[in-house]
């Protein structure tokens, strides 16, 4: 399920009323979502959900002339927020045009022709949260993922 940023009625409801394996928050690096955060963990935390960990989203933004990275929106903000709550961070994934023009075209990232790079973040990610899921000791086994061309 994917939550709005925030610990209203609308989360509170839902995660107590849908079976929840893990939460994985997001943030980006910058303190305002650093803030929604931490008040998401908190909630996850005292309602008994598994927190499986912390993505960064919006790390870095990708120059799309010419690749240079810069950190934009702060640094380090998942991993400080990580640490302080003792999950781990999952991934950092940086700004890049790719996810929005993949995003508007409804195709997966990593079907479209992107930077390499950026579609190993993404596979990183899946590794990473199918490793928090198996350290929870969740029984059901990891699907299978195979994109195939058209």
């Amino acid at each position: 399920i994917d939550l709005p940023p925030g610990t209203g009625d609308a989360q509170i409801s839902l995660s107590q009323s849908v079976p929840i394996s893990g939460a994985i928050v997001v943030t980006t690096p910058q303190q305002v979502s650093l803030q929604d955060a931490r008040r998401g963990l908190a909630m996850f935390k005292q309602l008994g959900v598994p927190l499986l960990g912390i993505v960064e989203n919006m790390s870095t933004h990708v120059c799309s002339k010419c690749g240079h990275e810069e950190p934009l929106f702060g640094e380090q903000g998942g991993q400080m927020i990580a640490e302080e709550y003792g999950v781990s961070l999952l991934a950092e994934l940086p700004l890049e045009i790719g996810v929005r023009v993949s995003s508007d075209q409804g195709t997966p990232l990593v079907q479209i022709e992107t930077s390499a790079a950026l579609g190993t973040y993404y596979h990183a990610l899946a590794s990473a949260v199918q490793t928090a899921m198996s350290a929870q000791g969740d029984a059901t086994e990891f699907p299978t993922i195979e994109i195939v061309d058209d």
